[in-house]
């Protein structure tokens, strides 16, 4: 069992690591005032509502809500537990715990029920490599692969492997190890029988290529044929820790060079990362088969705002590249798009033209999102002909139409202008007509350029009393005197919201161990999720710096005055069912009694 990290090294790590330095490392930031603002790598978002506060140490978003400190942010973005985080962050900081880095750095919140399946994929990970590299019998396998452009290194980096041409050794291999063989079905390693209910191996005489998770954990294989077999690519079904739409190949490995270089190359298969890689592109990445999904999104924008597609430059990969742009565009990427010759793919590409020009000429000469838009929509278009001609200019002019800033559309509708010998003026009025059009405005209104629009939240009309046990809260979490008066002004009443009652129970109990105020710390004091994301909410609300007698007596007065209110309307249905019943005394009664409580309020 992992070590416990003591309290005072949590303190330590706290005070020595910056939130926003960490948090840029998966989010680009900009500062707006006493704070920075960026995308939410929590939920896809087009407008920045995701705040760090740098003087506080903490961060919230206004769109979903997310919020917490830099140990919350870890585990929630990463998946890790506390301990897993405390020890990033020590590292980082140069921090030493004193404690077992091998058990910390081991935990994983995996059930039972998965595990054998991860143990099964890595072991065969490294057994399918051993036997290419170091085996007679993956001999054949690896001189295959090295006449075919693959390095050495490549192979040991990307861990590639043989499987031997056998119907039963991984069966037999895996049962020797206590795998049991429905489970090891269930990870799609092996394949039962109909007629008799037997196993055996799903991947046999093939090259073997792992596939690997977020973490680098093996989940999955893709085995190539050796020669005319038919699958080429034997690929593993879909499994309990294997999902096509959340995988990005490479991704575990490529991140390091994503985050330094705030970019992305984007391909459609391993291979083509694979031969990328060897010709210097170490920010490869590519989806499993499948069109992006908004689940790859999420996982780019935690590291990169800026991508360069690069597809099979047939017809088909067009098209997917198109789609894939079309997604990234609107998830506020920006996009370039390599494109190349011949109906290549880069893996051939490479092996045709060599590393250097694949670098140069394909990735550095990348086209933009919209001077790839220019080649798609004249596909298959006879510009010679005057219909299929006006047809295009539409569509161009349309999506220039879609770009925000001004002087992008003047410079691609200068460029229509000269290919079609047109009318500059005229294109711009075109480009306007429907610009105002898509906007539902006149055109005689001028859209308002903003250089960065930072979400708000929807300002719904609370109950005072929520707002005022709202700005409490916030001046408690500022003040551990402010927190001891307030309790003392309240009289023995609670706060009406549960989640806020729950918050100042929480602080109490944090005040009893800690004599300053610490919003961070407290957050980790915090047991629950939901709570440490309310109290992130409204330690990011604009409060005074300093609390008068008076404003604070106005908050614990509309406290106290919903708690008559509420007693007032009890009331008044206990009039309306004395009058009801003709008591007509009892409800004069009452109703003293509520002209009582009015007044006090």
């Amino acid at each position: 069992m992992a070590d416990r990290i003591p309290e005072e090294k949590i303190d330590q790590i706290r005070q020595n690591v910056d939130i926003v330095e960490v948090i840029s490392d998966y989010v680009p930031l900009k500062k707006q005032g006493r704070n920075y603002f960026g995308l939410c790598p929590f939920h896809g978002e087009n407008t920045p509502s995701f705040s760090v506060s740098a003087d506080k140490q903490i961060y919230h978003c206004f769109g979903c809500s997310a919020g917490g400190n830099v140990f919350s942010f870890l585990m929630d973005l990463e998946g890790i537990s506390f301990q897993e985080a405390a020890v990033r962050l020590a590292e980082k900081a140069n921090i030493d715990l004193q404690v077992n880095f091998t058990a910390l750095g081991k935990e994983k919140k995996v059930s039972k029920e998965l595990q054998p399946l991860f143990d099964a994929h890595e072991l065969l990970c490294k057994f399918y490599h051993h036997l290419l590299v170091n085996t007679k019998e993956g001999q054949h396998a690896l001189e295959y692969l090295l006449e075919r452009g693959f390095t050495r290194e490549s192979i040991d980096k990307f861990q590639i492997g043989y499987s031997l041409n056998s119907w039963d050794f991984v069966y037999k291999f895996l049962l020797k190890r206590n795998f049991s063989p429905e489970s090891m079905e269930k990870a799609g390693l092996l394949i039962r029988r109909e007629r008799d209910g037997t196993y055996f191996d799903r991947f046999r005489d093939r090259i073997m290529f792992p596939i690997f998770d977020r973490n680098g954990s093996t989940i999955a294989f893709s085995g190539r044929s050796l020669g005319a077999d038919q699958p080429k690519y034997l690929n593993s079904p879909e499994t309990a820790i294997f999902n096509k739409s959340k995988i990005l190949y490479n991704y575990h490995l490529a991140k390091p060079a994503i985050r330094k270089m705030q970019h992305a190359v984007l391909f459609e298969g391993f291979a083509d990362v694979i031969s990328a890689d060897r010709s210097g592109v170490e920010n490869g990445i590519a989806t499993m088969g499948t069109a992006l999904t908004d689940e790859h999104i999420a996982i780019l924008r935690q590291n990169v705002h800026s991508i360069t597609i690069c597809y099979d430059s047939d017809n088909a990969g067009i098209e997917a590249a198109y789609r894939a742009g079309n997604l990234l565009s609107d998830a506020s990427f920006q996009i370039k798009v390599a494109m190349m010759p011949d109906g290549l793919d880069p893996d051939e590409y490479i092996k045709q033209f060599g590393y250097e020009k694949f670098q140069n000429e394909v990735i550095g000469g990348s086209l933009t999102w919209m001077a790839f838009k220019f080649l798609y929509f004249r596909r298959e278009k006879n510009l010679q002909n005057e219909g299929d001609r006006l047809a295009y200019i539409e569509e161009i002019i349309t999506e220039i139409s879609k770009l925000d800033k001004a002087v992008e559309r003047d410079h691609y509708l200068r460029q229509l202008a000269t290919e079609f010998s047109l009318s500059l003026d005229a294109l711009k009025l075109q480009q306007k007509q429907i610009f105002f059009a898509k906007k539902g405005t006149s055109n005689r209104t001028k859209p308002i350029q903003t250089p960065l629009v930072i979400a708000k939240p929807i300002n719904e009309l609370k109950p005072a009393h929520y707002t005022a046990e709202r700005r409490l809260i916030a001046h408690m979490l500022q003040n551990r005197d402010v927190a001891y008066k307030v309790q003392e002004l309240l009289q023995g009443n609670s706060f009406h919201i549960d989640e806020h009652q729950a918050i100042i129970t929480y602080l109490f109990g944090f005040y009893e161990e800690h004599l300053a105020p610490d919003t961070s710390a407290f957050l980790t004091y915090i047991q629950d999720d939901h709570l440490r994301r309310v109290v992130a909410n409204i330690e990011m609300m604009s409060i005074n710096d300093d609390l008068s007698d008076k404003e604070l007596s106005d908050y614990i007065k509309q406290v106290l005055n919903y708690q008559k209110m509420l007693k007032i309307k009890e009331k008044e249905v206990e009039e309306k069912e004395a009058e009801r019943q003709k008591d007509y005394l009892k409800a004069a009664t009452i109703a003293m009694e509520i002209i009582q409580l009015r007044k006090s309020l």
